[in-house]
C-alpha cells in the first residue's frame, strides 16, 4: 500500500509540474527528431542562454525567443531562467558588449517559432499552450 501511495504522489508531482508549465503559459518544443523527452529548468535555462550548445547526441543546439514583450516569453523567463523578460534582455546586452554572444533569433509568432523548430533538428524554443504542435515533439521540464 505504502508504494502505490509513493507511485501515486510520485506521478501527481510530474503531472502537477507539467500542468504547471502550461499554466504559466508556454509550452516547450524541439524538433521531432530529437531524442531528448524531457529536460530539467537548469538544462533548459543553459540552452536558451546558450550556455549549453549541445544535445546529448552532439547536435548543436539552435535556441529561438519569442518576441520581446510577449506573454508566453514573460512567462518562459519567469519559470525556466527565474528572472524578468528585462533582466533576461540586460544578460544578452552584457554578452554582446563583451563580444561573448549574440541573443537566440526571435520569432514574432507560435507559428514562426515552431517553422523553426521544425526546419532546424537542434532546434528548442517555446510556444503559447494553444499552439498547435504538429510535426514538433512538446518537451516535460523536470
Amino acid at each position: 500500500m505504502r508504494q502505490i501511495m509513493k507511485w501515486t504522489v510520485g506521478l501527481s508531482m510530474l503531472l502537477l509540474s507539467v500542468t504547471s508549465m502550461a499554466a504559466e503559459g508556454f509550452r516547450l518544443v524541439v524538433n521531432e527528431k530529437n531524442s531528448v523527452s524531457s529536460l530539467s529548468q537548469t538544462e533548459v535555462s543553459a540552452m536558451l542562454l546558450k550556455m549549453n550548445a549541445r544535445w546529448p547526441d552532439g547536435t548543436r543546439v539552435t535556441a529561438v525567443d519569442q518576441a520581446g514583450g510577449s506573454e508566453v516569453r514573460d512567462a518562459m523567463s519567469r519559470q525556466i531562467h527565474g528572472r524578468t523578460s528585462s533582466a533576461v534582455r540586460s544578460y544578452w546586452q552584457q554578452q554582446i558588449f563583451s563580444g561573448r554572444d549574440v541573443p537566440p533569433v526571435e520569432k514574432n509568432s507560435d507559428e514562426q517559432v515552431l517553422a523553426f523548430v521544425r526546419a532546424n533538428p537542434g532546434a528548442i524554443g517555446y510556444v503559447s499552450p494553444s499552439a498547435s504542435t504538429a510535426g514538433v515533439k512538446v518537451l516535460a521540464v523536470r
